[in-house]
């Protein structure tokens, strides 16, 4: 029976046994698995537990550590702080042989051909990829319930949800099926579901991670990142995944910070690296409609940080109010244009109606899901003749608005922004799928982030109502290090707050011939799912 309490192990702590001896990566992957197939049925956060590959990686990277200790402890030392040690993928990764529907059934039967970047670099480092992560199709959504595959639940509260797109990432890490999870993040993708999880998740600077062999839904906003539950973590997971791809022209050149690998071990250590510090505070952030209790978190946060010695500067970014707006043009239009490849012609999903033109609608008609269809329906109209002036071009001009509002904070001395990541804790499974405004408007705090190319992260800073909210700190481009830096100096601030020690309780609750997510949905009052 494998040991289920090293699932509850960080992954650097994970690392250091393994190269210690004292566990093996095998122990470790078939503890996370049994974890992962005990836990699914409750939870759907996963379209698929390789458990074959796995454990085949597994055994590779056990020998490789074995190798390493035999060649003294220079070698063992090389070894990338992940080998071993397991991680999930989004199922818009592709990996050689294996599916990558990106959470929609127009992908059905697809077989990626290849690896992602991503995938490629997991390998390299010797991490075990125990398998793919549900999704809202094509990473269209908040909730993860817009799954062609049915909605992933959250494990703080079985019938809530877990946040999107990268729900069943961000569940699947906190109910510690797997430490580390890989997600993507278009409008707040990896940091929303993080905070509505009570994990880490970093959104970081747009061409950091390269997207080739990424299921492509906004170009120039999408962007790969870590979820994790602490900050260490993350900077492993972003320091094995970075770095320039020449396949992917929107890849930067900058160089991976080997900080990333050296964030400090103690806490007292790390909270004191925030004297001198200056955070930025935006009022735009707190915006209408904020549950008071989220509200009090975060600024309870930000007390925390100010008693720690940071000091705090009241910023202004005011054209945040137009970021919803643009945002909803600029990425369903580029939605638009990248879902046309899919005609039921080459790979995936084919509907045969008699001629090629009805062959082509009846593919897309059934394959794909309702949001999708509503956002290509928007963008393709936003794109049109008489229309391309008038919305696109006039939200590519607010984009560079908003661009200029974060440079003016930064340009000021501060060192980075401190906000809410998302105005809501985890809401209802059901309870926003009739309003897709009010779905929207729960990525308002994150979207403005993505328009302007910088990174950001979420971190956990305590409960309201019982349920994680997420604190957001945002740097200038390239300064994931910096960000993480200051997550980890949060973290050992608040090292002792009792809420730092509680686990999901949705963890004891999961009852393996209990009702799905899905169920459990319709169980709801007025619940339903496509």
């Amino acid at each position: 029976m494998p040991d289920l309490a090293s699932t509850r192990l960080a992954a650097h702590e994970m690392a250091a046994r393994l190269r210690a001896g004292s566990v093996s990566s095998r122990e470790l992957t078939e503890a996370h698995l049994a974890a992962a197939e005990a836990g699914n049925h409750a939870l759907n956060a996963w379209l698929v537990i390789d458990r074959d590959a796995a454990l085949a990686a597994a055994a590779a990277a056990d020998a490789r550590i074995a190798a390493a200790r035999a060649d003294g402890s220079a070698a063992l030392a090389a070894l990338h702080p992940l080998c071993g040690v397991p991680v999930g993928l989004k199922d818009l990764v592709t990996v050689s042989g294996g599916q990558c529907t990106a959470g929609s059934r127009i992908l059905d039967g697809y077989v990626a051909p290849f690896d992602a970047h991503v995938t490629e670099r997991l390998r390299d480092a010797g991490a075990v990829i125990a398998g793919k992560l549900n999704m809202d199709e094509f990473a269209m959504g908040s909730s993860t319930e817009h799954s062609a595959y049915g909605p992933t639940a959250n494990p703080w509260d079985l019938e809530r949800v877990p946040g999107g797109s990268s729900g069943g990432s961000a569940a699947a890490v906190a109910a510690r099926h797997v430490p580390l999870a890989i997600g993507t993040d278009t409008g707040g993708s990896i940091r929303q579901p993080a905070a509505l999880c009570g994990i880490v998740g970093l959104k970081p600077t747009y061409g950091r991670v390269s997207r080739y062999g990424i299921v492509a839904f906004a170009s120039s906003l999408d962007q790969v990142g870590p979820l994790a539950r602490d900050a260490r973590d993350a900077a492993l997971l972003l320091h094995a995944i970075a770095g320039r791809d020449r396949r992917d022209a929107t890849s930067a050149p900058v160089p991976v910070p080997e900080e990333l690998l050296a964030l400090p071990a103690s806490d007292d250590e790390a909270a004191a690296s925030l004297r001198g510090v200056r955070l930025g505070l935006p009022r735009e952030y707190f915006v209408a409609g904020m549950e008071p209790g989220v509200e009090a978190r975060v600024r309870d946060a930000v007390a925390a940080f100010e008693a720690a010695g940071a000091t705090i500067v009241d910023v202004s970014l005011p054209h945040t109010e137009y970021g919803l707006a643009a945002y909803y043009i600029v990425a369903p239009a580029e939605a638009s244009a990248n879902l046309a490849r899919y005609d039921g012609v080459r790979y995936g999903h084919a509907v045969r109606g008699g001629d090629v033109l009805g062959s082509y609608l009846a593919s897309r008609g059934t394959g794909f899901g309702p949001e999708v269809k509503r956002r290509i329906m928007l963008g393709t109209y936003a794109l049109s003749a008489g229309y391309y002036d008038a919305y696109y071009l006039k939200a590519q001009k607010v984009r560079t608005l908003i661009k200029g509002d974060f440079d003016t904070a930064f340009a000021a001395g501060v060192d980075a922004l401190v906000a809410p990541t998302s105005p809501f804790v985890a809401w209802p499974l059901g309870a926003k799928l009739a309003d897709p405004v009010a779905m929207y408007l729960s990525d308002a705090c994150t979207l403005p982030v993505n328009l302007a190319g910088l990174p950001g992260i979420s971190v956990p800073c305590g409960l309201s109502d019982g349920l994680p909210v997420g604190l957001q700190l945002i740097g200038p481009a390239w300064s994931e290090a910096r960000l993480l830096a200051l997550a980890r100096a949060y973290e050992g601030v608040t090292a002792g707050a009792p809420w730092r020690r509680l686990e999901p309780p949705g963890l004891v609750a999961i009852d393996p011939a209990g009702p799905t997510p899905a169920r459990r949905a319709i169980a709801l009052p007025g619940g339903h799912h496509r």
